[in-house]
């Protein structure tokens, strides 16, 4: 292709860096040097959508570190502090991990909420399989069973029967109440209320851990062109 002076407008030799006629500094661009210094064609590339999260490294790594967050925070069970900031930190590195690997280097908000959604079902789902899985293995293999009901039943007597007279409920429906949550399926209700705000709650923070990650781990820049 012919290269013209923008001053003379004379032709200017394929690779010469000056005009012959008036001297005129000249842009020169070539692919294949810029090929050889390892610098790639980026105008040639498509550009990423910031809002949009390529599921399959998404999943890859959500998966990999939300499978031991999520055991991690069934031993830290109930739900405590310390549990909920785990599942922050998690979701947070589950995004700057990704973000890492996508050009621009950066998500928005709501995608990161959404890469921490995904994180936080399965490390919730995770976590409860766990805390399912110890307390069977407590109970039948472990003969630790009567410390859990010992508890539940004090828990009830005690703690959810006053809570209740406090409340000003009459007497009839407190015993029938009580009855009811110290039955085997009352007991087993409980557990699975408990499993479901356990899952509820690190969800929560997940989604949240996955928002901050993308607001403050990311530069929202102009993307490279």
């Amino acid at each position: 292709m012919e290269q013209t002076c923008n001053r003379c407008h004379q032709t200017v030799p394929e690779g010469s860096c000056y005009c012959a006629v008036c001297g005129l500094p000249q842009i020169v661009y070539s692919a294949e040097s810029a090929a050889a210094q390892g610098q790639p064609e980026r105008w040639n590339q498509a550009v990423r959508d910031a809002g949009s999260i390529d599921w399959r490294p998404g999943l890859r790594l959500a998966l990999s570190l939300a499978v031991p967050a999520g055991i991690v925070c069934s031993l830290l069970s109930p739900v405590n502090v310390l549990a909920l900031l785990v599942m922050t930190a998690t979701s947070a590195w589950v995004v700057a991990l990704y973000m890492r690997s996508q050009r621009p280097a950066w998500i928005t908000i709501g995608a990161g909420a959404r890469l921490g959604l995904v994180t936080g079902l399965m490390a919730g789902w995770t976590s409860a399989a766990a805390s399912g899985v110890a307390l069977y293995a407590a109970r039948y293999w472990f003969h630790s069973g009567k410390m859990f009901d010992d508890f539940w039943e004090t828990m009830v007597n005690q703690q959810m029967v006053q809570q209740w007279t406090t409340m000003g409920v009459d007497a009839q429906t407190i015993a029938v109440t009580r009855t009811l949550m110290l039955s085997p399926q009352g007991r087993a209700g409980g557990v699975l209320c408990a499993l479901a705000f356990l899952v509820g709650a690190l969800l929560v923070f997940s989604v949240a851990g996955g928002a901050l990650g993308a607001r403050f781990l990311g530069r929202p820049r102009r993307p490279e062109i």
